[in-house]
């Protein structure tokens, strides 16, 4: 995150509206919820479990056990629990 000098791209009226509320203290203005991505939109992550989560619920289907998968996938009996019953 880029710090700018509010005085810089603020008008004066606005500056002075702000500073009724706060002075000499950082302010951080949050992105309009239009650009913001979801966790995980921008280093695929969120795919990439996506993926993971549906292999887990496949096995399932197939006949595995839900020992085997928390062995094989590496997680707690309850977390497969929750991807399994989930209604994705």
């Amino acid at each position: 995150m880029k710090y700018i000098n509010a005085d810089i791209i603020f008008p004066e009226e606005l500056l002075k509206e702000i500073q009724k509320y706060t002075h000499g203290s950082m302010v951080y203005i949050p992105t309009p919820e239009v650009l913001r991505k979801k966790w995980g939109e921008n280093s695929g992550s969120r795919k990439q479990l996506s993926h993971r989560n549906e292999a887990i619920r496949q096995q399932y289907t197939d006949g595995a056990t839900i020992d085997e998968l928390s062995v094989q996938f590496c997680l707690s009996i309850d977390s497969i629990k929750k991807i399994i019953y989930s209604k994705k």
